[in-house]
């Protein structure tokens, strides 16, 4: 009677050929579970107008209404508070990861006030700082007054996603 060794059919092979498999495969495994989260990562959102860069530099004091509709387009409303004031609306949110909920980073809304003649006679940029709209051209909250009344709804309104 003749004894055969019983082998596996990788027993011809080195021992360190199959860990080097095994460790490509976890490599690949792990590779493929990084382009899937990678896919799931921040997104930013901008809801409303894009400030063109430099584009309240062009408009100066005295401008014409014109000029302001050229240089910044048409305006999200527009008011008749005291003149007429055109308002430009925005809001940047982000989310971290694809399935959570966004985040919002800045609102603003830009309000060029004209005179009765529809020269510019004053330019504001509104956001929110600790809580409260504040003018980043003025560096200034504004009081309590028509203004206000109207730019409050505005920024409530942004806040919702």
């Amino acid at each position: 009677m003749t004894i055969t060794n019983q082998t596996c059919p990788r027993a011809d092979q080195p021992r360190g050929l199959h860990t080097r498999r095994r460790a490509l495969r976890l490599f690949a495994a792990a590779a493929l579970v990084g382009a899937a989260l990678a896919g799931c990562t921040g997104e930013q959102f901008q809801k409303g107008y894009i400030l063109p860069p430099g584009a309240l530099e062009q408009i100066p004091i005295g401008a014409s209404q014109d000029q302001v509709l050229i240089v910044m387009g048409t305006p999200s409303t527009v008011a008749t508070l005291d003149g007429e004031v055109f308002y430009y609306i925005s809001q940047r949110s982000e989310r971290m990861v694809a399935f959570m909920n966004q985040r919002v980073v800045d609102q603003r809304v830009i309000a060029i006030y004209f005179d009765k003649n529809r020269r510019v006679r004053r330019l504001a940029n509104y956001g929110l700082q600790d809580g409260k709209i504040f003018d980043f051209i003025s560096r200034t909250t504004p009081t309590s007054g028509q203004e206000m009344s109207y730019l409050t709804p505005i920024f409530k309104l942004l806040s919702f996603n």
